[in-house]
């Protein structure tokens, strides 16, 4: 097959967004590595995770791609036409009501702390309860920071400036990190006191993130002075479009807020269990979907549909190729990668096998769920953000009945363990992002046409993974050592993908080896 033809622009957006996120990826990776050495999967790690639960899925709804995707396409038309001033007032008019919401919001969030513990971690013994209490009530004031901080990255990615709103991150993971080394040799027996000091380094990591981004945003828009032009007809625009983004980009939190409300009933560590897992899942989802995704927003919005469905053509096989192994990567040798990653101090091999579990769950709806968010991007572009609801409104109804029934009722009537119950939590979630995905695709096609779903090369993908996975799996077995065994599957299952498609002369691995032969020529 012959190779598209790619925009230099596209290429160089998608680019500094992987690179970003790359980096404050492997940021996040070292964060989990010292928080599981120093936690675990304690009791008081699982009042963490679900304190941070809340601010992160509040964060998410006002800001992150919510909010790019529902000022990115007025901004960037408004640029396209010349009229750069009005553009600045529509973006600062978004940021000054977003600050507002956001103080208030976190002001409820410490006086309604209390509640929200009693929504979200009904299962959890009363100890850990008020522990989750308490960590809340530090780490709301964040939000408005972290909300400022996606703002900025609206306001950067209208203006083709990638890597800084996303490599910004990397800021928040030193916080964390440094918070949790410091937290633990000083309370190396009393793990409620470390993670109270984890939480204030949250506080103090979202500052930074904002910080950083601020001198730039204030370059492009001459200032940030507030603007209260709630009035404004593009300002009522982005408004208009916010409320079914909200749900739509957002019924990824929603159904991650609903699974660790259902999960407490099985306990504290499984709840650490799961953001463990999610760390791990979320890498593939950050580096290929979301750098892709972001990046063509702004293209894709100035764009009519033929250009659209070339867009979607050449970044959906990319999404393809790079998250099929992923996800069967995380079945095959997801153990060898736990381990090497996590399991040191009080992160025990039982853990290990627990987050394997969790992680393969999840492992079912990842292609879906990452081209999903290209087909979001598209629905944006062309003005269409109700559409994206309603596909995730069936999301969230499947994840949170099914999850429900197998981590519950059905668990207690066939007596297996909280750590499949875990399983059944995340395999839901994967099955709703399928039919999201299938949602998606029926809807998109009715406006744009045929969209150029790549089934045959996923197919293809498939095939190729399994079998560098069952190659990856054989050789982990044959290594006792856990850092060098980890480091081998890994490495056998990248190389025998990419060998297998590049014999098959699948056009995005030919890609990957001549990058790869260019930088051994240098």
């Amino acid at each position: 097959m012959p190779d598209e033809p790619r925009s230099p622009r596209r290429i160089g957006g998608a680019v500094a967004v992987g690179a970003g996120i790359f980096l404050s990826r492997i940021a996040g990776l070292v964060r989990e590595f010292v928080l599981a050495r120093y936690l675990g999967l304690s009791k008081a790690a699982g009042a963490f995770r679900v304190a941070l639960r809340i601010p992160n899925i509040l964060q998410n709804l006002l800001g992150e791609g919510v909010l790019s995707a529902s000022l990115i396409p007025i901004y960037a038309r408004l640029r396209k036409e010349g009229r750069d001033e009005e553009a600045s007032e529509v973006a600062r008019a978004v940021g000054t009501l977003l600050a507002l919401a956001a103080t208030v919001i976190a002001a409820l969030g410490v006086l309604l702390a209390r509640p929200l513990v009693g929504v979200i971690a009904w299962g959890f013994e009363p100890e850990y309860r008020e522990l989750s209490i308490e960590l809340i009530r530090i780490l709301f004031p964040g939000i408005a920071l972290l909300v400022g901080s996606a703002w900025c990255l609206g306001v950067l990615n209208s203006h083709r400036k990638f890597f800084l709103p996303y490599v910004s991150p990397v800021l928040w993971n030193i916080a964390l990190i440094a918070a949790s080394w410091m937290a633990g040799h000083r309370f190396a027996n009393d793990l409620e006191r470390q993670v109270v000091w984890v939480a204030w380094g949250v506080v103090v990591g979202s500052a930074a993130q904002f910080l950083v981004q601020l001198p730039s945003v204030v370059r492009l828009l001459g200032g940030i002075r507030p603007s209260f032009t709630f009035g404004n007809t593009h300002v009522k625009e982005v408004l208009h479009a916010f409320v079914p983004i909200v749900l739509s980009r957002g019924s990824v939190q929603i159904s991650a807020f609903i699974d660790q409300s259902i999960a407490s009933s099985l306990g504290e560590s499984i709840v650490a269990g799961m953001s463990n897992a999610q760390t791990l899942y979320l890498l593939p989802v950050s580096l290929f979907g979301m750098s892709i995704s972001a990046s063509e927003l702004p293209e894709m919005s100035e764009s009519t549909g033929d250009e659209i469905q070339k867009r979607l053509r050449v970044a959906l096989r990319r999404v393809v190729f790079l998250v099929v192994p992923s996800a069967v990567a995380f079945v095959a040798i997801g153990g060898p990668m736990i381990a090497m990653l996590f399991q040191h101090g009080r992160f025990t091999a039982n853990d290990t096998a627990v987050v394997w579990l969790i992680l393969s769950g999840s492992a079912i709806g990842l292609s879906a769920g990452t081209q999903g968010r290209v087909l979001n991007s598209a629905l944006y572009a062309i003005k269409q953000p109700r559409l994206p609801l309603y596909a995730a409104l069936v999301r969230i109804a499947i994840t949170g009945g099914a999850g429900y029934l197998l981590a519950i009722p059905l668990r207690d009537a066939f007596g297996y363990s909280e750590a499949w119950g875990a399983f059944g939590l995340t395999a839901s979630a994967g099955v709703g992002a399928w039919i999201e995905f299938v949602l998606l695709d029926i809807m998109l096609s009715k406006h744009i046409g045929k969209v150029p779903v790549p089934a045959k090369l996923g197919l293809g993908c498939l095939a190729a993974a399994a079998l560098a996975g069952a190659a990856g799996f054989g050789v982990s077995h044959l290594i006792a050592h856990r850092m060098i065994r980890g480091v081998a599957a890994i490495a056998v299952f990248g190389i025998i993908y990419l060998g297998i498609m590049s014999a098959a002369n699948v056009p995005e691995a030919g890609a990957f080896t001549r990058r790869l032969r260019r930088r051994r020529q240098r």
